[in-house]
């Protein structure tokens, strides 16, 4: 099995955290559409397919007309397992009494953000607190069981108090996945231009670990699994396409800048969406590709398979590797920061406060 990944790259308005910008350019929306059927027709590809996630933008901005058209196609073109997991990233106020009617949409992954009308103002999203809540209303008339909401914390000036009135509301809504990230400031997007002017203030670094520690707390507390760094589930509930990617499942990634990784090989679409089209119209894959040698698997499994509360099998691993591990990762083993048991390392929760850190040491180099 694998899992095909729909890159929608479409924004209703830019934010000023990712930096994607709109587009109400409807007759670019059909190229695009049209131009993923293509792919899909071209590609070499027809595996079993376990998993479907239209994410990258806001996927909900497409019409329901071109969701119909994606979905006839990618059923034409694959053989889709009957309990696939299918995923749509949205916006909350994209959401309505119908979204979803007659599509076979079985997860919503929503970009909550913040249930501060203050803070989204701030990211320059569109949506109010109140619509994350309708929106949820919303998916469960229309059969939705499995909903996911994005939140982020670590805003300018926010405080503690802050941070645990979203998780209240957030727990309010009872959904069945959450999915937490502290806010940052990545060069190139507009908050980072911000931050260069010395207009916005990063957060104090004990003040955000302390968010995530509350968070972890909250969350468990609440019933929900910390299975991987920022994600959190009921029971039954993680995310399986995003799993697929943190244990090395393959997938094919379809559209302007989406990845596609075999085991094998990792490539990667042509991201300007003029230039994508242009390609595929001629009956051209616009990709690079990028042939991985034994020492780069090693290092993507550090940097997914760790994220994760099962951590490193040990046992997958070539005992080279498997040594060179250990030897790299016993400092962290002995002061508590990995946790070796069951024949497999993972994280303890003192070491996720600096996993990035452990990471770049357990590298291969």
């Amino acid at each position: 099995m694998a899992g095909l990944y729909i890159h929608i790259p479409f924004c209703a308005s830019r934010c000023i955290y990712c930096g994607f910008y709109s587009t109400t350019n409807v007759g670019l929306q059909d190229k695009y559409v049209n131009s993923i059927c293509q792919e899909m027709t071209i590609r070499p590809e027809r595996p079993n397919i376990s998993t479907i996630y239209f994410g990258g933008g806001t996927p909900s901005q497409l019409s329901y007309k071109n969701f119909v058209k994606l979905f006839d196609h990618i059923f034409r073109t694959y053989t889709v397992d009957t309990n696939a997991e299918i995923t749509v990233e949205c916006n909350p106020d994209d959401i309505n009494e119908q979204t979803f009617n007659h599509l076979p949409v079985n997860r919503v992954s929503m970009g909550a953000q913040s249930f501060s009308d203050v803070r989204l103002r701030f990211l320059c999203r569109r949506h109010t607190a109140t619509e994350v809540e309708q929106a949820v209303t919303h998916l469960r008339q229309q059969g939705i069981n499995n909903i996911s909401i994005d939140l982020m914390f670590g805003f300018p000036d926010e405080t503690m108090t802050d941070w645990e009135q979203d998780l209240r509301r957030a727990l309010k809504l009872d959904v069945e996945h959450i999915s937490a990230y502290g806010l940052m400031y990545e060069e190139g997007t507009p908050l980072y231009k911000l931050w260069q002017a010395n207009k916005v203030k990063e957060i104090d670094e004990n003040l955000s670990l302390a968010m995530y520690d509350k968070l972890v707390r909250a969350l468990t507390s609440a019933g929900y699994e910390h299975y991987e760094i920022s994600n959190f589930a009921k029971l039954g509930f993680r995310s399986k396409h995003n799993s697929a990617y943190w244990h090395g499942i393959p997938y094919i990634g379809i559209g302007a800048a989406a990845h596609s990784y075999d085991q094998s090989t990792r490539s990667w679409n042509v991201s300007d969406i003029r230039r994508y089209i242009d390609s595929i119209e001629k009956g051209i894959l616009p990709m690079e590709i990028e042939r991985l040698d034994e020492e780069t698997k090693y290092n993507d499994l550090v940097t997914t398979a760790l994220r994760t509360r099962e951590g490193i099998n040990l046992d997958a691993l070539a005992p080279r590797y498997k040594n060179y591990l250990l030897e790299a990762g016993k400092d962290y083993i002995s002061r508590g920061l990995l946790v070796l048991e069951d024949n497999s390392l993972h994280l303890s929760m003192a070491g996720i406060n600096i996993s990035n850190t452990i990471m770049s040491d357990l590298m291969w180099v």
